[in-house]
């Protein structure tokens, strides 16, 4: 099977995510982006000359972001790079990824970073102006809540979809419920030994800065807002739409961070690798679109298109990730196709640790290539559905 792209050993990394109008919501996510990836680089003592494309994947603008990646490399130190600006909800990760695999395939680039924000806290309001309208009135609208809240081709919030797939399934809010605690369960896999697996990819504590980066204003010890999760607490929470099988409990939370992975040519990840005897792989993307208001169907499709281009079965893979921003997506994906619950989202997931949007796929890719680094190697998907009732898919391989 060709290898699309590589991605050298510990050349990734991502920030707390911290729930909504906590401690990252001063912070302008393109800006907050590129102070973090400085110190990473540093850190990695990755040289800038190195790097010669950026994609940078966002879906929540933020002031003057009209100029996208190449502000934001500039402002990473990396005046000498360009490339685009990757929009697509919750798959920006993947498609980011895609993208740069492509660029890298065509030999426009050989080292490519590919950096994810979302700033959901203090959304922009935007303004419309309207000069054909009664009074030339223009329209608003609340860039987060009310695209969470209306999908402008069949007036529906994302909840609906969900419950849309939890009816055709019959999923129930128990079932649901069940996954949750098992999800919970998983992320504390990864504070065990003081967060010893986040720390493999993430710098604890995380020093929070000022809105103007000239000073550290306060620490994250890790992930800010994961709500305690019991079997009782779940059981006294009633569905939020009225008929309902999904809960506040099933879902979850809105959030601010980033994250960042360098993507190369084939045979060109070894230099920058922290372990250069651990080779990285992309082997197959995948996407789909499924009917009106049954997005987490899209992840279905997605995945077959991934796992056909990388010429391997899911019988082939060792672990799954998801995003999941309902419960319900883990379990009819779990059903389509035989994969275990219990086999999926081992270490954390969005349900969990919350919902960035253009951020949360990438954090989950780096977490399943350090599961795979973990095990001595092995094969990984990952799929995630996106508003518009679509879905990404990628398929890697890690050897060592």
């Amino acid at each position: 099977m060709p290898v699309l792209a590589e991605i050298p050993h510990g050349a990734y990394w991502s920030t707390p995510f911290a729930r909504w109008q906590g401690s990252l919501q001063h912070l302008d996510s393109i800006r907050f982006a590129a102070w973090v990836t400085r110190r990473e680089l540093d850190k990695r003592e990755v040289e800038a000359a190195a790097i010669d494309l950026g994609v940078l994947g966002m879906t929540v603008p933020q002031y003057q972001s009209f100029y996208g990646a190449p502000w934001y490399l500039g402002l990473a130190g990396l005046g000498h790079a360009t490339g685009p600006t990757v929009s697509q909800a919750c798959a920006t990760g993947v498609r980011s990824l895609c993208m740069a695999s492509d660029e890298l395939m065509r030999g426009n680039a050989r080292v490519t970073l590919v950096t994810t924000v979302d700033r959901c806290s203090n959304g922009p309001h935007v303004y419309y102006p309207a000069p054909r309208a009664p009074g030339g009135t223009g329209t608003s609208e609340d860039w987060v809540l009310d695209n969470f809240s209306c999908d402008p081709l069949g007036q529906h919030s994302m909840l609906q979809t969900a419950e849309n797939v939890a009816a055709r399934h019959r999923v129930t809010t128990a079932e649901q419920h069940d996954v949750v605690l098992m999800r919970y369960a998983q992320y504390q896999q990864a504070l065990a030994d003081e967060r010893a697996f986040q720390r493999r990819y993430m710098s604890l504590p995380f020093e929070v800065p000022s809105h103007d980066f000239r000073k550290i204003s306060s620490e994250l010890e890790g992930d800010e807002g994961i709500v305690e999760t019991s079997a009782e607490g779940l059981a006294n929470l009633k569905p939020v739409l009225p008929s309902g099988s999904v809960t506040y409990g099933g879902q979850t939370h809105p959030a601010d961070g980033n994250c960042s992975v360098l993507v190369t040519a084939p045979g060109a990840a070894r230099a920058l690798a922290r372990d250069p005897g651990i080779t990285i792989e992309i082997l197959g993307y995948g996407q789909a679109r499924t009917e009106l208001a049954y997005m987490p169907e899209a992840t279905l499709p997605a995945s077959h298109q991934a796992l056909l281009q990388a010429g391997i079965e899911l019988s082939g893979v060792d672990t799954v990730k998801s995003h999941n921003p309902f419960a319900v997506n883990d379990i009819v994906f779990s059903r389509d196709t035989g994969w275990p619950l219990q086999k999926m989202n081992n270490f954390g997931c969005s349900l969990i640790w919350g919902h960035p949007q253009g951020p949360t796929g990438l954090r989950s890719i780096i977490e399943m290539i350090e599961e795979l680094v973990q095990r001595g190697g092995g094969t990984g998907l990952f799929q995630g559905c996106a508003a518009g009732d679509s879905a990404m898919a990628v398929v890697l391989r890690v050897r060592s």
